[in-house]
């Protein structure tokens, strides 16, 4: 019977992991303000990163999806394996890129995945065949957002500009400024290279939300995964076409997360500055943030990891 049932429960061979974002507990301020691995934090205001995030240790535990068993061939119990991320914007958190013309329309942290001290070199080996970004996402409810506007807070950055995939929050910004906040303004909204919703989940106060994008590098395909604590990832879209995207290197870029608040737009700018939306515009400069963890980037070698130990292995 017991033999029965440590074979039940045995574990999926886990795929490989291309970058592994999950913040250890030995990880430190220090660190942050240090840009040490796995985190690039030059993309915030003038302050030290550990002002813009800060390590939670084991006073916010991480999703469940990706703890460690106690016993490796029983499901229970488990216990958290990494440390969670609060990520955080105030009216400091104004991005000067190179030092120079500085991004007063925004207000952002922006951490970026980064492997033995190198952003630049770990983007081709992320994004090459088939590849699965992960990363769970819980309201900070010390910190709540204002939606109203518009967050970009995961995504993917080619040199153009552009998102390969992204999640966004709150009221997509529009000029002219639209009903506040828009429908949906309350639910994560997972988009596609050419801005299209391709799923949509409620931003609840009571959950991890656990997310992975499925990348062909190729065949320029997407696919969502979704789930809530510590439930299996479940497929929530089909394969779909991301044809709008460059092919090869032009089509690659840093893969980001943590917050990025678009302005509303000032009814007393002129029309082209109403247009620039990187440096001008509305911001109340409130203190909002995000509370990340089980952030990482697999091979889909031999599956896609829902968590639990568990690999799909046939998509729809």
């Amino acid at each position: 019977m017991l033999l029965s049932l440590l074979l039940l429960f045995s574990t999926a061979a886990a795929t490989p992991v291309i970058y592994d974002g999950r913040a250890p507990f030995s990880l430190t301020a220090s660190d942050l303000d240090a840009s040490h691995d796995p985190y690039l934090t030059i993309v915030k205001g003038t302050e030290a990163a550990s002002h813009y995030s800060t390590l939670l240790g084991h006073s916010v535990p991480s999703t469940p999806l990706w703890n460690k068993r106690v016993f490796p061939l029983l499901p229970f119990p488990t216990v958290p394996s990494e440390q969670s991320i609060s990520v955080n914007i105030d009216n400091s958190s104004i991005f000067s890129p190179g030092g120079s013309n500085p991004q007063f329309g925004f207000r952002r942290t922006d951490i970026i995945a980064q492997q033995n001290g190198n952003h630049t070199a770990l983007v081709p080996l992320m994004e090459n065949g088939v590849t699965v970004f992960h990363f769970s996402i819980k309201l900070d409810e010390a910190h709540p957002l204002n939606y109203n506007h518009e967050y970009q807070i995961v995504f993917i950055e080619p040199n153009d500009g552009s998102h390969v995939f992204g999640i966004q929050l709150g009221s997509p910004f529009t000029n002219p400024t639209g009903m506040l906040p828009a429908p949906q303004a309350h639910s994560f909204k997972v988009l596609d290279h050419a801005l299209n919703v391709l799923f949509t989940a409620p931003f609840t106060s009571d959950a991890w939300h656990n997310f992975a994008v499925r990348v062909d590098w190729n065949n320029l395909t997407l696919a969502a995964f979704y789930s809530k604590d510590g439930s299996p990832l479940k497929q929530v879209t089909k394969v779909v076409p991301n044809l709008s995207t460059a092919a090869g290197a032009a089509g690659q870029g840093d893969f980001h997360f943590g917050v990025l608040k678009l302005p509303l737009v000032n009814p007393a700018d002129s029309a082209s500055d109403q247009a620039d939306v990187v440096h001008h515009g509305i911001q109340e400069g409130t203190t909002e943030g995000l509370i990340y963890s089980g952030v990482f980037v697999e091979s889909e070698k031999t599956g896609v990891s829902i968590g639990g130990g568990r690999v799909l292995k046939k998509l729809d």
